[in-house]
């Protein structure tokens, strides 16, 4: 459109607003009639949104008999994402499918795409009763969670999950780490391996795979296991052979009694060194809790390991809607990294710090030593007003930083509604963000609820998808669909077209942009402390029904 036409365009608009704010009678109206509101503004242009899950492949009752909780068929929550090697057009990934409200799903399906993420074929694994698992096959649990994906070089997709049936460290529960492979692609998988398995002293969450960039047979697998006597080490177990057995699972980090660990992450620097990342929960004297973020490392493919290398402190409180007050089980108490060009760390996760203790926001750090050192935490999320929370973490080849998370910004005054953003921040130096829509605003409190009202809240995973390919970020997420509470929530890939830009170009556009928020040596007070504590409580207290009443009994038994 040329100037003079938009200028016309722009005097026949005024005219016809003009004559609509007099009232009059053109137009067939009626005197003192006026005219209707006009109509809402269109969401915000993203880019092509690709549905990877579908309708639920389980029967009603398929996992046994009666189960407490209520559950959300059809709610696929928490995707983890994976790129082939050898094909980058083979995208391999898995969610919790049919969400229960007290913890867990029905089961985990796996996606595939052979077209980038535009399609996706699917099959549930044999991990739980709705997936066809029994106690043959390994598979004789009523639920899954938590699942993961890796590619190995020679093009192998290993996968592990939690399965388990009664709720953790409950009376009569059981509960397992296992994992299957796939030499298609993802299209078929193997049998379930058993890495651990446990009844009702000890409980196995959050775990993660991983595959050695430099050697197909070796996979890892961590996790954090919580027992009743109060200790809660991280674990580790390891395959030599591409996944056709694996060793004894062992611990490798013990934090001691009334401490545990949770979000263990392994990953492989280029140089060989395994880095274990991980939240770590402490009790205090007085029955409080405080959280820190820190690192091990081992130098001889996880047979020994180092003291732990401190990243920073975790002060996040956790996110509600403003509204309401209703909570938002978010990634609280979970950090998520990523290696870069050169073998730099990148930490991801949510913290207060910059809002001094108002709402949380997204932090990073970066480590250049391979993990013993580590910089002051930048804010990455660029709205600093509202909350931010369940960020991701991946850099490309090129060294470009890409961090994924949720905001509010789009959230009105409607207490019925809680409006929400996906977005994708990059960086070429992790401290100025470009950021992009990857999701146009929706709806966060249709999404499945976790436990009672306090201690969990509306759930879209603890953790989302995101590779790249070249120069194209693909993130994995889940979202709710208007209006339907019979399917409350799908998972789309994403791949960010409108960010597709080089290193180069990026620096370019980030060059005259302001430094990022860094919060240097900050010192929480003790308001903000006694809302980290509770945060904690509210955590694990979604993940563990009962877990802090059981800490407070320990305290306050006698030592021996």
């Amino acid at each position: 459109m040329n100037a003079t036409a938009a200028t016309r365009q722009l005097f026949v608009l005024g005219f016809a607003l003009f004559i609509g704010a007099c009232g009059g009678g053109g137009g067939g109206g009626s005197a003192g009639t006026t005219m209707p509101p006009p109509p809402p503004p269109p969401p915000p242009a993203v880019d092509p949104q690709h549905l990877a899950s579908a309708p639920t492949p389980f029967a009603a009752g398929c996992d046994g008999p009666a189960q407490n909780g209520t559950i959300y068929a059809n709610a696929e929550v928490e995707p983890y994402l994976a790129l082939n090697p050898l094909n980058p057009q083979n995208l391999a990934a898995v969610w919790q499918q049919d969400r229960w409200s007290n913890g867990g799903a029905r089961g985990i399906v796996a996606g595939t795409s052979f077209d980038g993420g535009t399609t996706w074929t699917r099959r549930s694994l044999p991990f739980t009763r709705c997936a066809g698992g029994n106690a043959a096959n390994g598979g004789d649990y009523e639920r899954a969670s938590n699942p993961w994906i890796a590619f190995a070089t020679d093009g192998t997709a290993h996968q592990l999950a939690l399965a388990f049936s009664g709720l953790a460290l409950q009376a009569g529960s059981v509960s397992a780490v296992v994992a299957s492979r796939s030499a298609d692609g993802g299209v078929t998988w193997s049998g379930t391996a058993t890495l651990i398995r446990d009844e009702a002293d000890f409980f196995s969450d959050k775990g993660a795979i991983t595959a050695d960039p430099a050697d197909a047979r070796r996979i890892y697998a961590v996790w954090d296991r919580l027992s009743t006597s109060g200790f809660g080490p991280t674990y580790l177990a390891r395959t030599l052979d591409g996944g056709a057995s694996w060793e004894a699972a062992r611990p490798i980090y013990d934090p001691g009694l009334n401490n545990q660990t949770i979000g263990n992450v392994l990953l492989v620097l280029p140089n060989g060194t395994l880095v274990t990342l991980f939240t770590e929960l402490d009790g205090t004297t007085n029955g409080g809790f405080t959280a820190l973020l820190a690192v091990i490392r081992s130098d001889d493919d996880g047979l020994t390991w180092s003291a732990p290398f401190r990243i920073a402190s975790l002060l996040t409180v956790g996110t509600r809607d403003p509204d309401t007050g209703a909570p938002i089980r978010d990634s609280a108490l979970l950090g998520e990294i990523a290696v870069g060009f050169g073998g730099n760390l990148f930490v991801v996760w949510q913290d207060s710090r910059f809002s001094n203790g108002a709402h949380d926001g997204i932090a990073i750090s970066r480590s250049a030593d391979g993990g013993i050192t580590w910089s002051a935490p930048v804010r990455a999320n660029a709205d600093a007003i509202v909350p931010a929370f369940s960020p991701f973490v991946h850099v490309r080849a090129d060294g470009v930083i890409g961090v994924t998370y949720y905001d509010l910004r789009s959230n009105t005054s409607d207490p019925a509604t809680l409006l929400t953003d996906y977005w994708l921040a990059r960086s070429v130096d992790g401290t100025a963000w470009q950021e992009t829509r990857i999701a146009a605003p929706f709806d966060l409190a249709l999404a499945p609820l976790t436990n009672a009202p306090g201690t969990g809240g509306y759930f879209l995973g603890d953790y989302q998808g995101l590779v790249s390919v070249g120069t194209l970020f693909v993130p994995l997420f889940a979202r709710t669909n208007a209006g339907d509470l019979s399917n409350r929530t799908d998972i789309y890939a994403a791949p960010a077209i409108s960010a597709d830009a080089g290193a180069s170009a990026l620096m370019l556009e980030q060059k005259a942009m302001p430094r990022a928020q860094v919060a240097e040596a900050f010192e929480a007070s003790p308001e903000l402390r006694q809302r980290v504590h509770d945060n904690i409580v509210r955590s694990m207290e979604a993940r563990v029904p009962g877990w802090h009443d059981a800490v407070l009994r320990r305290l306050q038994e006698p030592r021996r």
